[in-house]
């Protein structure tokens, strides 16, 4: 089958001083504004369910240890939609009348970080869960055995070696939560994803559109590994990371 490849499509005006390679652009930095928030609330929320599950208190445990399987067992797309169209339903009247003041992109962007965000710190959880249990029972034995409450043996001794000793696992979360995202473009938010349809309903080059927008995917990806390669040599730990 012949395909005329035109790669200058691009640079066309798509709508007011706005070309198609701006369209592709506004799409990615999007994606790369939901993926960092989601990943920010992810983190602080999937490290506290992360501890919790290590705790010695079994209904603390069972708390964090559901919220785990029903995050993990839903797909995404369900609990965007969840997120968009039932809990803000349930916020206070101001906070929701607030929502939905705003524009319909707003809350679309809004709602589907957090639902990102929620969903990716189930799998956070995991990580930094099996980070705590990967050290030494007496790391925090003998955080106890010097005076130190069970929360400053958390945040004193466990968690900042935990931390550095996932850093590669995390590196894949992070690298999902870009990924994922694309899911976002089905409750309306204009992401890339959502570009790439749009670019292809403009022009009728989809070629040229979605493999533009595989390069913006790997472009952020490839950042994200570079970043996190240079934290995982700074944090290496001796015996936990394969140093020498």
């Amino acid at each position: 089958m012949h395909y005329n490849w035109q790669w200058n499509v691009f640079l066309q005006t798509a709508s007011g001083n706005q070309t198609y390679l701006d369209w592709l652009l506004s799409g990615m930095w999007t994606t790369i504004q939901m993926g960092v928030l989601a990943w920010i609330l992810a983190f602080c929320l999937g490290s506290v369910l992360g501890v919790m599950r290590t705790l010695p208190n079994r209904f603390v445990r069972a708390i964090a240890t559901v919220y785990v399987e029903l995050a993990r067992g839903v797909p995404l797309i369900v609990q965007l939609f969840m997120w968009y169209y039932v809990a803000p339903n349930f916020l206070p009247a101001a906070c929701r009348t607030w929502l939905f003041a705003q524009p319909p992109a707003t809350t679309a962007f809004l709602t589907a970080t957090i639902g990102l965000g929620f969903f990716t710190a189930a799998r956070v959880c995991e990580q930094v869960r099996a980070g705590i249990t990967a050290l030494p029972r007496g790391q925090i034995n003998a955080a106890l055995a010097m005076g130190f409450k069970l929360s400053q043996a958390y945040r004193y001794i466990l968690l900042p070696i935990a931390y550095r000793i996932i850093v590669a696992p995390m590196t894949s979360e992070m690298l999902s939560i870009f990924k994922n995202s694309s899911v976002a473009a089905t409750v309306g938010v204009v992401e890339l994803f959502a570009r790439a349809r749009q670019l292809n309903d403009y022009t009728a080059h989809g070629y040229e559109s979605f493999i533009a927008v595989i390069g913006c995917y790997l472009v952020i990806n490839t950042a994200v590994i570079t970043l996190l390669s240079l934290v995982e040599r700074r944090a290496r730990l001796p015996g936990f990371m394969g140093s020498k």
